[in-house]
């Protein structure tokens, strides 16, 4: 799923190409995508591109006037710039979701891959009234210590739960989650509340480096390459079986019903390894 790396840097570049252009036209290219119909698409033709930014895991492209175009890529969603396009719209839509074209015959493509279909397009006259967006938290680049410490106090939440709950803390996910502990060398099944304040000092060091180092190598990186790039600069996130890179160890996994976790014992459980299915209790 892209996180907040990814979705900021694919939010810079569409800025970057929409830049001086005007919508031509939104193609809505499957029944599931579009969550809203009041205004419709069609609202955005003809009106120029007023920016693209980002909400935590949301793009958001704002148009002239008001309307904006809301998109949440889900698990397997992703956005391709494209340098023209055929004048009609394609008879085989495979899994491509929506097209947005400019005035200048660029733009972009919407896809997502796979049988499950969770991308998610909006047009709103204000992002906020988008229900995932009306209750996100704090911008995860953006708390400060002292902001992260108060919502880790008042959860009721372990650290990978906390991390990953959007209402929480906005735009990171079930990888960059793994990671931030790894370097914080904080179990994900710790305790949000019982954090010292040594340990949250350490999670919102963790929480700035790993993301800030994602965005520049997501911004080095040609936007179709951003999914597979983006694995090899993990340290622990899909890497069950693997050495750890810090202290040699076998990173581990715990597997639910559609995700896992992925964490190193020496560095971040003191050596034990952590129950499966959901349990909190380590196995000894």
């Amino acid at each position: 799923m892209p996180e907040l790396p990814e979705v900021q840097a694919l939010a810079e570049r569409m800025a970057e190409a929409c830049a001086g252009r005007s919508v031509a036209r939104v193609d809505v290219l499957s029944v599931q995508v579009l969550k809203t119909f009041d205004p419709p698409p069609q609202a955005l033709h003809d009106r120029a591109v007023a920016g693209v930014g980002r909400h935590g895991k949301f793009l958001d492209l704002t148009a002239d006037g008001g309307p904006h175009l809301v998109l949440h890529l889900a698990r397997a969603g992703w956005v391709h710039r494209r340098a023209s396009f055929p004048a009609k719209p394609p008879s085989r839509r495979g899994p491509l979701a929506l097209r947005l074209v400019l005035d200048d015959g660029s733009g972009f493509d919407v896809t997502e891959q796979g049988t499950t279909k969770r991308l998610a397009a909006y047009v709103v006259a204000d992002p906020a009234r988008v229900p995932g967006i009306a209750r996100l938290g704090p911008d995860a680049l953006a708390v400060t210590g002292e902001e992260l410490a108060r919502l880790a106090s008042g959860a009721r939440q372990r650290l990978k739960t906390f991390l990953t709950d959007q209402a929480v803390l906005a735009g990171v996910g079930n990888a960059y989650s793994d990671e931030i502990l790894h370097r914080a060398r904080l179990s994900p099944y710790a305790l949000a509340a019982s954090l010292r304040p040594g340990q949250t000092a350490a999670l919102h060091a963790a929480l700035r480096a790993v993301l800030g180092e994602a965005l520049e190598h997501a911004r080095a990186v040609p936007a179709d390459g951003l999914k597979a790039e983006k694995k090899a600069g993990l340290a622990v996130h899909g890497r069950a079986g693997e050495t750890c890179p810090v202290c040699g160890d076998t990173v581990r996994s715990v597997d639910f019903v559609d995700s896992s976790l992925q964490y190193c014992p020496t560095c971040q459980t003191g050596g034990r390894i952590l129950a499966d299915r959901r349990l909190s209790r380590l196995l000894k």
